[in-house]
């Protein structure tokens, strides 16, 4: 076994946790298992005597008899089999649950660097596809693993003492098929994990294909798209291919080794009889136990790829549970007035001390050396060109990002000192891009605050500039979003996710582009219902519109991730050329 394999199987050992609540149903049915290969090694020696007492002295009655043991033995094997089904599936379907609910809320607590770096398309993969290999891998363990070897070797010690030179066909034949087996296992252990990773790339493809569908039509790029989808899905299929050759020389090559067996071993019966060493009956209990190794090492060969794919799968998701965040949190601390503890009584809700953030992999930074100063109650603008880096900066202050130099302080304490809860309590955002979730109105809108009443919900939604629309539709509250909110237009979506944001009454307010889809009234309208929210809420709105953010106390100008300049609209039209780039464009010079 190669040093690539034991670190494999080790990993697959770090899942077997997920299994210990079922130790039940993993000694069972492998043992309901053992019982009904023990009922199948027995027909052999009844047929034999069927042969050699019954059909031999024309006793028919003895026949019969033998018969209705032959009937019995199948209906005790099948009841056997059903029972060891059951606790097999049990356990499989047990322990795949378990495994996609440690799988998510894992991935659920990797900061946005490792998502980044991980990418949607193989997590999905490695919770669906993966999982459900590893599951159907426990299931055929539990059911096939103990009982096929134990055929195999049961048979070969029944034919010893049956005779112990027609036995000796079988010591030569079992290591044979053996080698057969186990090599094809180890050539395509590695093939197997290819596949999964081509398999990886050709639903990236199909995730980005569905989700820029309108994009790529609009550019008019069906037919690119379709060939870059055929050339990975081509590369995959090969793969497949490749690699199910391989693993379908298992049956031709058995049979072949197993028939050659069975030829010398009716010649060597058949010299034997003639010797009156043994008799017909043995001979063909003889050939039932070559038989009957024949298809279980068949079944064993499946088994063996079916475990290869698992064992794959299984090492796919364990290389993601030892993915560790980037980030470490403090613990809340649950006690009265534990709420923002260590933080500095100091006029400055937000400040950035010489802040800069590298994306992992990034061969530049992506900001440089931010300073400034955000006192509470507060309106901050941020504006600059696409690319500058202002969507990076607000990410920082919910610390979905850390800065890879300086400090983000909230209420003179470090974003890194708060904890998770502590922190995003403190905090509604409102991501660039508008999402909503499957369920109705007040389920989404009690994301911001799960004990919200309607009335605080509708307050938010008003705020929002949002209650006109809703309240025309039907229920109210109690309509039904669809998935990611693709019932609503642009505009409902942009005005649903602020209400959300305002349901908590955050101390802080991000709207990163927030109002984009909006008009210029309604955008108007928003931005003077929120200044006349109660409590002095600091906002941050990141826009490409001038008129968004001119009204703002002070107005952060990003340039290639560095601070161009930052003051108010007035100082910044007569000094800084980037914002008077910007403004003029919108509104040229009368």
């Amino acid at each position: 076994m190669t040093v690539e394999e034991c670190y494999w199987g080790l990993k697959m050992r770090k899942l077997l946790v997920y299994i210990k609540d079922y130790k039940k149903e993993t000694i069972l049915a492998p043992l309901f298992k053992m019982l009904e290969a023990t009922f199948e090694l027995f027909v052999p020696l009844v047929m034999a005597a069927v042969i050699d007492q019954g059909i031999g002295s024309g006793d028919i009655s003895y026949v019969l008899r033998m018969g209705g043991v032959l009937v019995l033995l199948g209906v005790v094997g099948l009841a056997c089999s059903i029972t060891a089904q059951y606790f097999s599936a049990k356990a499989a379907v047990g322990v795949s649950t378990k495994l996609k609910h440690a799988l998510f809320a894992h991935i659920q607590g990797l900061s946005y660097t490792e998502i980044d770096t991980l990418g949607t398309a193989t997590m999905i993969t490695r919770m669906t596809s993966d999982v459900n290999q590893v599951q159907s891998g426990v299931n055929m363990v539990l059911r096939l693993f103990l009982r096929s070897p134990f055929i195999v070797f049961g048979a070969m010690v029944m034919a010893f003492t049956i005779d112990v030179k027609a036995a000796l066909i079988f010591v030569v034949t079992i290591p044979a098929l053996s080698v057969v087996v186990f090599g094809i296992m180890m050539w395509t252990m590695p093939l197997f994990k290819k596949v999964q990773a081509g398999l990886d790339s050709v639903l990236g493809a199909t995730r980005e294909n569905l989700t820029g569908a309108r994009v790529i039509r609009a550019f008019n790029k069906e037919q690119e798209e379709i060939e870059a989808f055929e050339k990975k899905n081509s590369a995959l299929a090969h793969m497949q291919l490749f690699v199910g050759k391989i693993s379908a020389l298992t049956n031709p090559v058995t049979y072949i080794i197993i028939n050659v067996a069975t030829v010398v071993l009716l010649y060597t019966g058949a010299v034997r009889v003639d010797e009156g060493t043994i008799t017909q009956g043995e001979v063909v209990a003889l050939v039932n136990y070559m038989s009957q190794i024949l298809i279980e090492l068949v079944k064993l060969a499946n088994l063996i790829i079916t475990i290869t794919k698992a064992l794959a799968c299984a090492n796919r998701i364990q290389s993601v549970f030892e993915i560790e965040s980037s980030m470490t949190w403090e613990q809340k601390i649950k006690e009265t007035g534990s709420i923002h503890k260590g933080a500095v009584d100091t006029a400055d809700e937000v400040v950035f001390d010489h802040v800069s953030l590298t994306y992992a992999g990034a061969g530049a930074e992506s900001l440089t050396d931010l300073t400034f100063h955000v006192k509470k109650g507060q309106t901050v603008g941020i504006i600059g060109g696409t690319g500058s880096g202002k969507t990076s900066l607000v990410n920082m202050i919910p610390r979905f990002y850390d800065a890879t130099k300086g400090h983000v302080r909230i209420k003179g304490k470090d974003v890194r000192e708060y904890g998770m809860e502590e922190l995003r309590e403190m905090i509604g955002i409102v991501p660039q891009k508008a999402v909503l979730f499957q369920g109705t109105i007040r389920e989404n809108m009690q994301w911001g605050k799960n004990d919200a009443t309607d009335a605080e919900i509708w307050q938010a939604i008003g705020t929002a500039q949002a209650k006109e629309f809703v309240e025309k539709k039907d229920g109210r509250l109690d309509a039904v979003i669809a998935q990611t909110g693709r019932n609503l237009s642009g505009g409902q979506r942009q005005r649903l996710t602020i209400a959300r944001a305002l349901v908590g009454k955050p101390e802080i307010l991000i709207l990163d582009d927030s109002a984009s889809a909006l008009d210029y009234a309604t955008d108007a309208a928003l931005r003077q219902a929120i200044r006349d929210m109660e409590g002095d809420m600091t906002v941050f709105i990141v826009s490409q519109r001038a008129s968004s953010i001119q009204h703002a106390d002070q107005i952060i100008v990003l340039d290639d991730g560095e601070m161009a300049d930052i003051g108010t609209h007035a100082e910044l039209l007569a000094r800084c050329e980037v914002y008077q780039e910007i403004y003029y464009s919108q509104y040229p010079k009368s």
